[in-house]
């Protein structure tokens, strides 16, 4: 059976709209640079820093010589962007292991991978993987980390934190991604934390361990040191969630807590980010009204 990557996991592009006029001149869409070697989706993209972006893991076109029936591969690759000069630079070194839908987070200037889906097993699967490492930009070179503990459950398309003293929190993803029409997406509540200081995972208050629902493909943000999951979707790329969980770094003893005021638009694979104090949603996946499946709203709150 030939598997078509956009019937289950279609790109996005999400566009600026604005109920009032802006109070600056629209800036226009400007075209840089194309990711060199491969297309690339389902990977993670970070800030390395105020002049570097980094674009890890995700899947590729398989080669045109492949004779597998799936199209795409996962990847081990680490591109790195230059923003002030507008080019990629020397492609460094790649992940010791190739993941997609990964798990990955910034801090000191550092990749942190915490987990991610492997490559598809032979039911035509992404599973997920415990495997965790860290990457240095000064050394170009990656170190293995423990990998997530039994007590918890690997999982890839976590939602991803980062509190103030350097702990990197994960919260729900999922276990399992079928490519076939029929399979199951296994979503998770569980939320596991990597102290980035002792480079151990570590024990979590019982009444933080777990979200309120099972999410993944959820936005995600720390505003003063408060975690934010924002929408995403249960089981399955239809099943999309409008909900708003937040966990108070400083207060875990209180547990998640679900915001009163909700997502105008219900929606999973979303591109999320926080400025000052607001939190924006780019696009998504799981519009119904569309063939493409896809969202192009932008949304956004303050708190």
């Amino acid at each position: 059976m030939k598997l078509s990557i956009s019937r289950f996991l279609p790109l996005f592009l999400g566009s600026f709209s604005s109920a009032s006029p802006p109070h600056h001149p629209p800036q226009k869409w400007q075209s840089l640079p194309s990711i060199p070697l491969n297309p690339r989706q389902e990977h993670v993209t970070l800030a390395l820093s105020q002049k570097t972006i980094a674009v890890l893991g995700g899947i590729i076109p398989a080669s045109s010589n492949s004779t597998g029936e799936v199209p795409f591969l996962t990847t081990p690759l680490l591109q790195l962007y230059s923003i002030p000069d507008r080019t990629w630079l020397a492609t460094p070194s790649p992940a010791p292991v190739a993941l997609n839908h990964p798990n990955g987070a910034v801090h000191n200037s550092k990749i942190y991978v915490l987990g991610g889906l492997s490559e598809i097993d032979s039911t035509v699967t992404w599973r997920a993987s415990p495997s965790s490492f860290v990457y240095s930009p000064k050394s170009n070179t990656w170190s293995s980390l423990p990998p997530i503990p039994a007590s918890h459950v690997p999982r890839g398309s976590a939602a991803m934190g980062v509190s103030s003293s350097g702990v990197i929190y994960l919260a729900g993803g999922m276990t399992a991604l079928p490519l076939t029409p029929d399979g199951i997406q296994q979503s998770i509540s569980d939320v596991a934390a990597f102290d980035t200081k002792t480079n151990e995972w570590i024990a979590l208050h019982p009444a933080a361990r777990n979200l309120p629902a099972p999410r993944d493909h959820a936005g995600a943000a720390v505003i003063n040191n408060k975690f934010y999951v924002v929408g995403g979707r249960d089981k399955g790329q239809l099943n999309v969630r409008d909900t708003v969980f937040v966990l108070d770094l400083d207060k875990p003893e209180e547990g998640w807590k679900t915001k009163r005021s909700r997502m105008p638009t219900p929606r999973g694979g979303i591109a999320a980010a926080a400025v000052g104090d607001k939190i924006y949603t780019f696009g998504g996946e799981g519009d119904v009204t569309k063939d493409s499946g896809v969202f192009d709203q932008v949304e956004v709150t303050m708190f």
